[in-house]
Formats: C-alpha cells, sequence, structure tokens
C-alpha cells in the first residue's frame, strides 16, 4: 500500500533525468503551494507561466492545475480552464515533445452522462484538453472511472485512499469497528454499516434524459394511437442505516464534498443510532458556498479531505476539517512518466473499488 514512502523511494525521488519544465496555472495564488512541493520533491525548479519565454523545444513539459468549483466563483473554473489550455497549446506550437497536465481534480467530472438531454461536459472537456495539444493526463480520483474514456490520450487516475488510511490508522482511535465503505472496511479489518436512502437526486434516473417513457403524460406530444404507459413517481426512501453503529466510530466516505446536506443528514441518523464519534472522508473537497458553517454546527466531528483542491479559507471557518498531503504520490508519477518507469507501483494493492 503506498502510505509510506520506503528509503530509497526518498532517496530516488529527487532523481529526474534532464529536459523535465514543471509549469502551474496562475489563476489562482493557492495552486502555486502544492506544485511547489511537488517541484521540491523532484528536485527542478518551476518554469515560468509565461511559457513563450522559454524554449520549449524538444522538451517534456508537466502542466500543474487544480480548480475551485464555488458556485459564486463559476468564473475561475472556465478561467483556469481556457488558462491551461492556451498555455497547452503555447507549449504544442513551440514544439515541445510531450505535454503531460497534473490536474488533481478534473473540472465538471460530475456532468459525465446526459442528464435532460443535456451535454457531457466532460466529454467536452476532454476533447478540448486533447485538442489543445495534452499528451497524458495525470488525475485523483475520477468522479466516475468511464471518464478515462473520454481521452484518446492516456490517463492515470491516481487513488487517495491509502493516504487516507494512513490517517485512519494514525489519527483516529478505532478500537471498535467503524463504518466505511467495504473497501476501507476490509483493509482496516474493521465492520461495515449501510446508509441506505441517500441517493443525489442529480446520479437517479429521473433526471436522466434518456429515460423513457416520460413520466409525464403530455397529450400534445403524444399521437392519439400510442399508448405509452405511465410511470409510477419514486419516491425518495427516508435514510435507514443497516448495521450496529452504537458505541462505535463511524467513518462516512466518498469521493467529492460539495454540498453536505446528505452528509449531514447521515450524521444525525448516526448519532441517533449511537455512534460515538463522525468522520467524513473524501478525496475531493470542494465546499462550496456555507458548507463550512454548516459542518461546524453539525454531529459531524471531523472532515478529513485532500490537497486536490486549496480550501484554507474554509478551514479558517470551521476547524472541523483536516487536510491530507497528497503530493507525495503525484511527484513520484511525474517522476517515473518523465523517466519511462513503470507506474504499477503507485497502483500496487489497489483495488477497483478504492
Amino acid at each position: 500500500m503506498f502510505c509510506v514512502t520506503p528509503p530509497e523511494l526518498e532517496t530516488k525521488m529527487n532523481i529526474t533525468k534532464g529536459g523535465l519544465v514543471l509549469f502551474s496555472a496562475n489563476s489562482n495564488s493557492s495552486c502555486m503551494e502544492l506544485s511547489k512541493k511537488i517541484a521540491e520533491r523532484l528536485g527542478v525548479e518551476m518554469g515560468k507561466v509565461q511559457v513563450y519565454q522559454e524554449p520549449n523545444r524538444g522538451r517534456v513539459i508537466f502542466f500543474f492545475s487544480f480548480y475551485f468549483f464555488l458556485r459564486r466563483r463559476i468564473l475561475d473554473v472556465n478561467t483556469t480552464i481556457m488558462e491551461l489550455l492556451i498555455m497547452v497549446y503555447a507549449c504544442k506550437t513551440s514544439c515541445a515533445k510531450s505535454i503531460i497536465g497534473v490536474i488533481p481534480y478534473f473540472p465538471y467530472s460530475k456532468q459525465c452522462k446526459m442528464r435532460k438531454r443535456g451535454s457531457i461536459v466532460s466529454k467536452l472537456l476532454a476533447s478540448m484538453m486533447c485538442k489543445a495539444g495534452l499528451t497524458h493526463l495525470i488525475t485523483m480520483d475520477l468522479h466516475q472511472k468511464e471518464i478515462q474514456g473520454f481521452f484518446n490520450i492516456p490517463v492515470d487516475n491516481l487513488r487517495a485512499s491509502p493516504f487516507l488510511l494512513q490517517y485512519i490508522q494514525e489519527e483516529v482511535s478505532y478500537n471498535s469497528p467503524a463504518s466505511a465503505s467495504q473497501s476501507f472496511a476490509e483493509r482496516l479489518r474493521l465492520g461495515i454499516a449501510v446508509i441506505h436512502g441517500e441517493a443525489q437526486d442529480a446520479e437517479s434516473d429521473l433526471v436522466d434524459g434518456r429515460h423513457s417513457p416520460p413520466m409525464v403524460r403530455s397529450v400534445a406530444a403524444i399521437h392519439p394511437s400510442l399508448e405509452i404507459p405511465m410511470l409510477i413517481p419514486k419516491e425518495k426512501p427516508p435514510i435507514t442505516v443497516v448495521g450496529d453503529v452504537g458505541g462505535r466510530i463511524a467513518i462516512i466516505v466518498d469521493d467529492i464534498i460539495d454540498d453536505v446536506d446528505s452528509f449531514l443528514a447521515a450524521a444525525e441518523t448516526l448519532k441517533e443510532r449511537g455512534a460515538y464519534k463522525i468522520f467524513v472522508m473524501a478525496t475531493h473537497g470542494l465546499l462550496s458556498s456555507d458548507a463550512p458553517r454548516l459542518i461546524e454546527e453539525s454531529a459531524i466531528d471531523e472532515v478529513v479531505v485532500t490537497n486536490t483542491i486549496p480550501h484554507e479559507v474554509q478551514k479558517l471557518q470551521c476547524p472541523k476539517i483536516k487536510t491530507v498531503d497528497i503530493s507525495m504520490i503525484l511527484s513520484e508519477a511525474i517522476r517515473r512518466i518523465h523517466n519511462g518507469e513503470s507506474m504499477s507501483y503507485l497502483f500496487r494493492n489497489i483495488g477497483l473499488d478504492d
């Protein structure tokens, strides 16, 4: 399990072949923090963001970028996307040998299937990145693994689960079983409980444009000779817990924490069932809108996320939010790709469900 770097890896980490340049997007200052950590681990200097000022012919370019998905700042997301595309295209037209995008959180990843006959935005974004000139993509915990199929370039979908598991082992006193996802429970040798009835409306069939026949009969839209059966509307079931959580530490695991309403409802239910402490763990902590305040006032004891997305402002509003650093695995992925080494080590002992 890629939790702790062995001594020989720490020694190797700073050994990279020549010709590597690491750039960071500059649309937000927080992007520089994680990219600088990666540069330090690799033993390389950060390149200037004005890519046209650097001689890039025949070099391998790594672009590091991540995105804010705050509802009030959606323009920041699109600005960063355009910045990345322009920088990649500039390097492509400067005859760069390879252009690798390091995007820990892939933007618009929840929009990966058609809903209400809408567009599949993550597919559009993948096409734009490939067309701009990306030759390889490094990302973490895609919302759906099938998103990799949207690209016609290699995609390394790294996992944050080893680092979250390490946090549980080092920081959480779990003398009794926890209510974690099955893969976490199996690796920690713990029990598992299931929370039922918390499905998000956005993920349901009701908003999927491919759902047929329609929920409501429209006389004007249906020919009189057609007899299309009516569907019974689905009702969201109340939240229930299957399993014993009394006097135990409950750990709720997900890939993204954005709106926290479902997490708050689950935490209340677990508390009513006698859970001793409640932890929420996820790779990507978007924590948009008033999520920090809601978490601070809730029954949740701690929210643990990685630094794939900067959330320093949210941490100031809510001390319950904790951060796990994943720069180690991103640095090693960059080093291995650049040196032409196998990536299998980074996925060792990590299953499909992690």
